[in-house]
């Protein structure tokens, strides 16, 4: 494919993918294949000859979009939100374009600030204590990391790295085996300290935990994977009070911020934490600036050696949307999931199971697990919308989820209508079942 051509396709797969985002409503949710779908419709070996656009095209239609879940789908309701928006597809382009691996500040220099400034754009965002900010020459500072998971392991190995050097400092015949047996990580069922578990969107009490893990000198790390994006709303913000007793905190922009996947931002407050656990530094990676003060090498601020122009989809979300507008995004599936819970709660035949804050709502039918199981297995079988369950303590809950960018009260409104004529059917056959016996 010469410049001519991708010019051409480039802008034929622009003007594909923005019908698929503004028909995505008339697509199936959930697909209607079984494991195992694809194989038989594609060769078994690559092609020896070049093959058209024109069929490739064809063939994602034919082939591909069978076999997708459409998560963008405004009757998505599953897991949380993936974020998705035009300025991050544009700038996920020019990544792709410019196709840096920013593992040093001299592999490109720009890949390196950028990513620094919009960490600390995205910090002040939210609020964050100016330990965790970069600034000129800040202790502390944001990087990247691929997902919250990735995240919390490598606040986990530096913490572990950290508590191993202070150790061997006072007493330099210990060995790290000898540390090692004895290190203890403290953790609830969801995990580390967390604001707004994946389950119920339930949320840790910060004010209590960090003064504890300060005075006993243990490092606390605070996961706010998808309910972090709402700390950009003033009246949501208490919720992350006692962020200054952590010593690394993260969410997800990816989730909930409008900014593509990969996307999950980090802050430490002390950066050389980070640095002396992952710090990589073979003589083919060096350059003279690395000690200037001034620089970051963000390969030793994470697992993987190499990393993408990630800050691209930061900086074009931030200022073609601008704070207000996403403010006013992340008030809008609010103010869903609270019309949802509404709905819910009109109807005793069902409960809310856990408290509706930002835009989760756990509800179920009153009656046993296997009942709701069965619900949801004939919501999902019908495929018109798509839900996921959780368990709380000991009871089956179905999870509904606000997710889609597009996403208005009318699709709120035909899911609930369509989960309670499902509902209506299986208590009649329940009844009748019960009435044979």
């Amino acid at each position: 494919m010469n410049t001519a051509e991708f010019r051409k396709r480039g802008k034929e797969m622009v003007d594909y993918v923005a019908d698929y985002i503004e028909g995505i409503h008339k697509r199936q949710v959930y697909p209607d294949v079984e494991p195992g779908y694809l194989r038989p419709l594609i060769p078994d070996s690559a092609p020896q000859e070049p093959e058209t656009f024109e069929d490739i095209i064809k063939d994602v239609e034919k082939i591909i979009m069978p076999g997708v879940t459409h998560w963008h789908s405004p009757y998505f309701f599953a897991y949380f939100p993936t974020a998705s928006s035009y300025p991050a597809m544009l700038a996920d382009m020019l990544s792709g374009a410019i196709g840096c691996i920013g593992f040093s500040w001299v592999a490109s220099p720009a890949c390196t600030e950028l990513e620094t400034v919009m960490l600390d754009w995205l910090g002040k965002m939210i609020n964050l204590p100016e330990a965790f900010l970069a600034g000129k020459d800040g202790e502390g500072g944001g990087v990247i990391q691929g997902s919250a998971s990735e995240a919390t392991l490598v606040t986990l190995l530096a913490a572990r790295t950290k508590v191993i050097r202070q150790l061997q400092a006072k007493s330099p015949g210990l060995t790290e085996a000898a540390i090692m047996d004895k290190l203890v990580a403290y953790a609830s069922d969801q995990m580390v300290a967390t604001l707004g578990t994946t389950s119920c969107c339930s949320f840790d009490n910060l004010l209590e935990l960090g003064p504890i893990c300060n005075k006993e000198n243990i490092w606390m790390h605070i996961d706010a994977a998808y309910a972090g994006s709402a700390f950009i709303c003033p009246e949501f913000r208490p919720l992350l009070n006692g962020v200054e007793f952590a010593d690394s905190y993260n969410f997800n922009p990816h989730k909930w911020l409008l900014v593509n996947f990969d996307c999950s931002a980090m802050w430490v407050k002390k950066r050389a934490d980070l640095i002396g656990a992952f710090k990589l530094d073979p003589v083919y990676l060096q350059h003279h600036n690395q000690e200037s003060g001034l620089v970051t090498d963000y390969r030793h601020w994470q697992i993987p050696l190499g990393r993408r122009f990630r800050s691209l989809k930061m900086w074009f979300v931030f200022r073609m949307y601008g704070v207000k507008k996403l403010q006013e995004y992340i008030r809008k599936h609010v103010k869903l999931s609270h019309e949802f819970e509404s709905l819910v709660q009109k109807d005793p035949r069902f409960e809310v199971c856990a408290e509706v804050v930002l835009g989760l709502v756990c509800f179920r039918i009153k009656g046993s697990n296997e009942l709701n199981e069965a619900l949801l297995e004939k919501i999902n079988k019908t495929k018109k919308i798509h839900l996921v369950p959780c368990h709380l303590r000991d009871k089956y809950v179905l999870r509904f989820a606000i997710c889609s960018r597009t996403v208005e009260s009318v699709h709120i409104q035909e899911a609930w209508q369509h989960i309670t004529e499902l509902a209506t059917e299986l208590l009649k056959k329940e009844k009748e079942k019960k009435t044979s016996q």
